[in-house]
């Protein structure tokens, strides 16, 4: 898979904090054989996590773009909303599942407002913030995620209800 990672933080984008989640989604999804043809922070301003959404999408070409940060309750976490606003059809399987699979961890899960979706030929997944929690959540949905790409593409037979 051609994979973007887009981390959100107002820290980590003054250099303030080290990206530990982005540097945990890249080792995962090149272990697994992906491609990261993009990766950039940026701070929690929607209309910057939008630009972003969609220039990985529309121009650079991924097919997953994977974000980390900004899902909570905070005033500055805007990250569901700025990916809300960029997806064409909303894929609310795999933002449930790593609800469902979080919430044997923590009941704090509850409060996670993740989304995902897809633009165009792209899958958008928001993940949390934590190194941890990152790494929980794609063990959850890796084994979809690849397939899902592949349907999308055209690259099977099958559709997704099989």
């Amino acid at each position: 898979m051609k994979v973007a990672i887009l981390t959100i933080s107002d820290k980590g984008s003054r250099g303030e904090r080290v990206d530990k989640s982005g540097e945990v989604i890249r080792e995962i999804l090149t272990a697994a054989g992906s491609e990261i043809i993009a990766y950039e922070i940026v701070p929690d301003e929607k209309n910057l996590i939008e630009e972003k959404l969609i220039l990985f999408s529309d121009k650079i070409g991924a097919e997953v773009v994977l974000t980390t940060g900004g899902t909570g309750f905070s005033v500055r976490d805007v990250t569901p909303e700025a990916t809300l606003s960029v997806i064409e059809r909303p894929t609310p399987g795999f933002a449930e599942a790593i609800r469902h699979k979080s919430l044997e961890v923590t009941s704090h899960a509850m409060l996670s407002r993740a989304t995902s979706g897809i633009r165009g030929k792209t899958i958008i997944i928001n993940l949390p913030g934590s190194p941890k929690a990152v790494k929980e959540c794609l063990e959850v949905i890796m084994p979809a995620l690849s397939h899902g790409v592949d349907i999308l593409y055209g690259r099977t037979g099958e559709c997704a209800n099989t």
